[in-house]
């Protein structure tokens, strides 16, 4: 195994553990919707289950349509990013972080899906009453990928421009 799949499998394995462990913990040791400020009037942690996809989408759904649809959608972006890493084997070491990243917080939030039927959300932050939609490390992971995958794309792109 060469240093680029190192880094892969150890960034997809402490996204998706450290997103389990932060939520069995959270859901464990909290009531559903006890809510705990950890800096007033900015960020609480506020245990919340989001039936929908990200910012609580088709959260109105039918359960089964959503979970069908979520659950299908999930799994066809992790098979996605695994065979676009197979097949490019010269993928870089920030490409595939990113993508491990991404693929990581998919897994995690995958796993809530399968098991709860809904996803844990707890990272509630907010100024005066407008709040973020709450969201979880997995969220997280997928948003930090996705920002260093459009970066990466980017830079990409902007080196071709030049040559």
């Amino acid at each position: 195994m060469n240093k680029k799949h190192g880094v892969f499998f150890i960034t997809l394995l402490l996204v998706v553990g450290l997103d389990q462990i932060s939520k069995i913990y959270i859901s464990s040791v909290m009531s559903l919707h006890a809510s705990y400020p950890v800096i007033d009037g900015f960020f609480n942690i506020t245990y919340v289950r989001n039936p929908g996809a990200a910012f609580g989408l088709f959260a109105n759904a039918t359960p089964m349509f959503r979970s069908l649809f979520l659950i299908v959608v999930s799994a066809a972006a992790i098979v996605m990013i695994l065979w676009f890493l197979a097949k490019n084997k010269s993928a870089g070491m920030f490409l595939t972080f990113a993508l491990s990243l991404i693929l990581g917080g998919a897994v995690g939030n995958l796993l809530d899906r399968i098991r709860f039927g809904d996803v844990v959300d707890f990272l509630d932050f907010y100024i005066a009453s407008c709040h973020w939609p709450a969201f979880n490390l997995a969220d997280s992971a997928i948003s930090v990928g996705a920002v260093l995958l459009i970066m990466e794309l980017f830079r990409k792109k902007s080196g071709s421009l030049r040559q």
